[in-house]
């Protein structure tokens, strides 16, 4: 089988090599970062434009540590700026938001973009979204469900019969805009739940693995499950990607050097709400090691990884996440730029000796 039904998404001989950010701000206080933040957001999608990158990805958040709550918007703003990149998320938390408003503002995004849309569609790893939007944490497995079968019958942009318990049926609906393609490409992001990978299957919609933790080769038999699965239900091969923080500087010791102390609060943070340890050097160092999960070191260093990877899973697109909690904008600068200019070429090149 080949992926080939998505080949604007990657596919395994030619994969897609993107960048996801999250608008990660500095937590000191100042009202005014989420607003500077947003901008350097803009600036940094410009630059992976000019320098080759294939794809930008904003992450939904509604926290005072992340500055992108409404995804759709900034990506607007980047298409107005840019020619070629895709444009898309990382991930849409559709549990807390409507199916039929999210599929009209990417159509709208599509258009705007002249076609470089996409959506990666989840639970989301918070779950401040729910309280804020009215909803109920006890609901949290069925919305997801529902809403994700909803938009799944939207995908066809034809009059769509639904009926569930979240909403009144809709009897023979059309959504607008419709995209000029027929379909707006949409992706299941999941962490690692063996029932959210064989759903993304079931719906036809390519997966894509969180790897913020343990190894990417982890990950391997999810991908295996997601093409036993799209075979199961008579579909043919569809794109799995990777989503995978990391830091990119002109050695391993100064990007490691650059990366931790942000690493290290931010995880450390995160880590009080949620009852982990709090994170050391030793952690960070295993993490950003040859099979970690972090993509941190030279040019060299990081594309060797990522053709790893690639390999490993069988991947047809990685998305690096490539902001880290305070990381000043001048390093993730450079940072996109090493990655687009070096990174890139020398990851295509060994893809390409075999």
């Amino acid at each position: 089988m080949s992926d080939d039904t998505y080949p604007e998404l990657g596919t395994r001989r030619h994969p897609t090599l993107g960048l996801d950010t999250f608008g990660d701000a500095p937590i000191d206080g100042a009202p005014a970062n989420h607003a500077e933040t947003l901008r350097q957001v803009l600036a940094e999608a410009e630059l992976a434009d000019s320098v080759g990158v294939d794809y930008i990805g904003l992450g939904e958040h509604h926290r005072p540590d992340f500055s992108i709550s409404a995804p759709d918007v900034v990506l607007a703003a980047i298409a107005g700026r840019t020619k070629r990149i895709r444009l898309g998320t990382g991930v849409t938390v559709l549990s807390s938001d409507d199916p039929i408003r999210v599929y009209q503002r990417f159509a709208t995004l599509d258009a705007v973009s002249n076609g470089r849309a996409e959506v990666q569609l989840g639970r989301g790893s918070f779950i401040e979204s729910f309280g804020l939007f009215g909803l109920d944490l006890a609901d949290y497995d069925r919305l997801y469900a529902e809403k994700l079968d909803l938009f799944a019958a939207l995908r066809s942009e034809q009059p769509v019969t639904w009926k569930g318990t979240i909403r009144p049926p809709l009897e023979g609906v059309r959504v607008y805009p419709t995209t000029a393609a027929g379909r707006l490409p949409a992706w299941v992001a999941v962490g690692g739940t063996p029932e959210s990978v064989v759903r993304a299957a079931q719906y036809g919609m390519p997966l894509v693995l969180a790897v913020i933790g343990g190894s990417p080769a982890g990950f391997v038999p999810f991908a295996d499950l997601y093409r036993r699965a799209l075979q199961k239900f008579g579909l043919p091969e569809l794109p799995i990607g990777m989503h995978s923080p990391g830091h990119i500087a002109a050695t391993d010791e100064e990007a490691r050097e650059q990366v931790y102390p942000h690493q290290a609060e931010q995880f450390t943070r995160i880590g009080r709400e949620r009852g982990w340890a709090p994170y050391n050097r030793s952690m960070f160092d295993q993490a950003a090691g040859p099979q970690g999960a972090l993509f941190v070191g030279s040019p060299e260093t990081v594309a060797r990884k990522i053709v790893w990877a690639i390999r490993e899973l069988g991947l047809s697109r990685f998305q690096l996440k490539y902001a880290v909690g305070g990381l000043p904008h001048e390093q993730r600068m450079e940072s996109i730029r090493l990655y687009g200019t070096e990174v890139i070429p020398r990851v295509r090149k060994l893809l390409a000796e075999g």
